[in-house]
């Protein structure tokens, strides 16, 4: 026990400046730092909101370039670059990854988060947490949790119902805290059903540390913290940043209204945080130039990896032996979309312009530039005010593309659509972008597309006229050479969706209760988020999650489902590629449920195989039983029910290139009867079936042949109610059945 006072230990429980948390005793204060894709260091004193400069750093692609590689190694390999970067700084809190569900296309962060499936998302946290702890550096998953937009994030409640709530919104935290271990986690702005997460006992006790082992310490959003007493005793470590308000702390303990055992449980865990990052703080600090070189090159390959081809005609790879004329169309080509806004923006050490690094990629032919839109040409006003200027920024384009061979155009989302603190309103292009597309289609020269955006992006009338479209997200400083590495065929493209591009935004299942209103919103949808939705329904999209094209191509052979006990399964495969480039493929595995109230098929498996033309490799992925499994709101718990489970391997949730159905066993779980619980649940549970039998045999005896209106009606109902049904069974007698079946069921269990 650390011999503190109670003022210090108060004092632990908020941090001692912006970016640091507070020392006492010989626990010593750790410095934190954004961020997800990129160190934005500014010092102890700098500013919490990002409106400030940081030191240079490199910036790697945001998550929702990064989870579209789907894979674990890469993702580990920036966390650990990341992690170098805060050693290097002494920070010892890396305020990342963000895990949260990308619920709906506007949600304004979803450049920060990593899926719309918590499958996916979970993997990407795990593998993140790892590469950032390998080096002595806390990560710190955030924001836990339901945190799936900006509206009103300070106060807005996300009503959830349970299930969903386990199923969908929970699964990517857990998977990550019971996987990766982190050391830290951040809490969230919002409540969940009513209550500020920052004072959650339910999340931040019960969930995350007696029921998924967390030992760690929970450090709350900047500024969300309601109620310091009740997110001490709730089990929130530490107030970031400070409001100067230990006394309150002190005087709850004082009280008798917060128990000192409380600060003593806060004051160890940050303890062993300090001895876990111990090392982070050692030797002396330095520039992050030394990484410019290796980092950045590192920043490359993950942004070619990120990258998700949505269309090809053939029109690439570019040959590098031809001579004809390139149009490079569209500012972000010269000024790259690389980065979301907010407190994740970073200053890059470099950034890499794609009409630079295909100028140099391909010097024997002549790439002419053309803006085809200002930076400003989003904000309708400033359109409307400047109508010849938007004009003369088409004529350009246009001449350029008629003069050219090819036409590469440049769009996507703008810097201030995608931010921190604001949702969007749409998920269609500017009008300018736009009106730029369908006058360089309209050309006839063929067109390559290229999308920036943190998010999906609606496609217009121009795509079916595109000869090539490249989903290039946000990728970070290196995402110009990135993109001219995969437009000339010097990599393939592997990158695949992490979310469903639907036609259009009213199609979102999310679409009728987001953002909410009131200070509340409503998660409607319930578990039909995202391809659970669109699949299920069997609704048309303009792609599916999952979705990549590679300039290679696979086969797929061997493919063998094996059971391996009564709630585990084993997926075997071999897949070849059958092309002439070397190439990844990306094997998906998803599991479909005779179940009721479950979404058509949810993704539970996968795995990134880099093959040279020709090569064969077989993989076997492992299906455990929460693969299966599905949360039983009665019982409060993960359930396997016997019965049959298909088992589908595909290159997208709809593209299946096999599927095998198997019987389960199940978990044998058997629920606690009730005198409410109904007759069909008596029977069909063994030891209520054994304490009904006679009662069941007197039936029989008395009706010769119960119509099957009959049965369905007693089926459904609860037991208890046959005391009024003069069948000679009073409340006194359901009552000893019910705990005549419990004890039977604790005899087994005993045995």
């Amino acid at each position: 026990m650390h011999k503190l006072t109670i003022e210090e230990k108060a004092s632990l429980t908020s941090g001692a400046t912006t970016w640091t948390s507070q020392a006492a005793g010989t626990i010593a204060s750790m410095h934190m730092s954004d961020g997800p894709h990129g160190l934005r260091y500014q010092g102890s004193e700098g500013d919490s909101l990002g409106l400030g400069a940081s030191v240079p750093s490199i910036c790697f692609p945001t998550a929702a370039g990064l989870a579209s590689t789907w894979d674990r190694d890469m993702i580990h390999k920036v966390g650990a670059a990341l992690g170098e970067e805060a050693r290097a700084l002494h920070v010892s809190m890396l305020l990342g990854p963000g895990l949260n569900i990308k619920r709906s296309p506007l949600g304004g962060r979803n450049f920060e988060y990593a899926s719309e499936d918590p499958f996916l998302a979970g993997t990407y946290g795990t593998a993140f947490v790892k590469g950032v702890q390998s080096q002595g550096v806390s990560a710190v998953p955030k924001h836990f949790a339901v945190n799936n937009q900006e509206t009103d994030r300070f106060r807005v409640s996300a009503d959830v119902d349970e299930r969903t709530l386990r199923e969908i919104y929970l699964p990517a935290f857990e998977m990550t805290v019971k996987q990766a271990r982190p050391w830290a986690f951040m809490c969230s702005y919002n409540k969940v059903n009513g209550v500020y997460a920052s004072q959650n006992h339910e999340l931040l006790t019960k969930i995350l540390r007696d029921e998924w082992g967390f030992d760690g310490v929970v450090v709350s959003d900047w500024g969300a913290v309601a109620d310091r007493v009740a997110a001490v005793k709730a089990g929130l470590d530490i107030e970031m940043p400070p409001s100067n308000t230990d006394h309150k702390i002190v005087a709850a303990v004082r009280s008798g209204a917060c128990d000192e055992s409380v600060l003593d449980t806060v004051a160890d865990r940050i303890a062993l945080l300090a001895q876990r990052t111990q090392s982070s703080r050692t030797g002396e600090q330095h520039d992050l130039q030394s990484f410019a070189e290796t980092h950045d090159e590192l920043a490359r390959k993950a942004a070619q990896e990120s990258v998700v081809m949505l269309k090809n005609t053939g029109i690439l790879p570019l040959s590098t032996s031809d001579t004809a004329p390139i149009a490079m169309i569209g500012e972000f080509a010269r000024t790259p979309r690389y980065q979301g806004g907010g407190s994740s923006h970073v200053s890059a050490i470099r950034v890499h312009a794609l009409v630079n690094e295909l100028r140099s990629a391909l010097p024997n032919r002549t790439i002419t530039f053309a803006p085809g839109y200002a930076l400003t040409q989003h904000d309708k006003s400033a359109e409307a005010s400047d109508e010849s200027d938007a004009q003369r920024y088409i004529d350009e384009a246009v001449d350029a593309a008629n003069r050219a061979a090819i036409a590469i155009v440049n769009v996507g989302y703008f810097e201030s659509d995608e931010t921190e603190g604001a949702d969007k309103t749409t998920i269609e292009l500017s009008d300018a972008q736009n009106t730029l597309l369908e006058a360089v289609t309209a050309t006839g020269t063929p067109t390559v597309v290229i999308l920036s955006g943190g998010g999906v992006i609606q496609l217009g009338q121009w795509a079916d006229k595109a000869d090539a479209i490249l989903e290039g997200w946000l990728l970070g400083e290196a995402g110009g050479a990135a993109l001219a590495d995969i437009l000339i065929g010097a990599v393939s493209p592997s990158g695949h969706l992490n979310e469903t591009i639907p036609q259009q935004l009213e199609d979102n299942p999310s679409y009728l209760h987001f953002p909410g209103s009131n200070g509340h919103v409503l998660y409607g949808e319930g578990l039909y988020v995202g391809y659970r939705y669109y699949d299920t329904l069997n609704l048309p999209v303009a792609y599916t999650f999952g979705f990549g094209l590679s300039y290679a191509t696979f086969a797929y052979s061997n493919i063998k489902v094996e059971v391996i006990d009564g709630t585990h399964a084993k997926v075997s495969l071999t897949i070849t590629n059958t092309g002439n480039c070397q190439a990844a493929a990306v094997p998906q595995i998803y599991v479909r449920s005779n179940q009721p109230d479950r979404p058509v098929h949810e993704l539970k498996g996968f795995a990134r195989i880099d093959l040279a033309p020709a090569e064969s490799r077989s993989i076997t992925v492992e299906l455990d039983a929460r693969a299966f499994a599905s949360w039983n709101i009665e019982q409060h718990r993960w359930r396997v029910y016997a019965g049959d489970y298909t088992v589908e391997i595909g290159t997208s949730s709809r593209d299946i290139v096999s599927s095998t159905t198997i019987s389960l066993d199940g978990d044998h779980y058997v629920a606690q009867l009730q005198t409410m619980s109904t007759l069909g649940e008596w029977l069909a549970n063994p030891y209520g079936a054994q304490i009904l039998k006679p009662f069941v045999d007197k039936v029989r005896e008395s009706v010769a042949d119960p119509s099957p209106e009959m049965a369905a009606i007693f089926a459904q109902m609860p037991l208890i109610k046959l005391a009024s049904w003069g069948v000679g069974l009073d409340e006194q007698q359901i009552e000893a059945m019910a705990t005549a079946a419990q004890r039977l069921a604790e005899t087994a269990s005993r045995q």
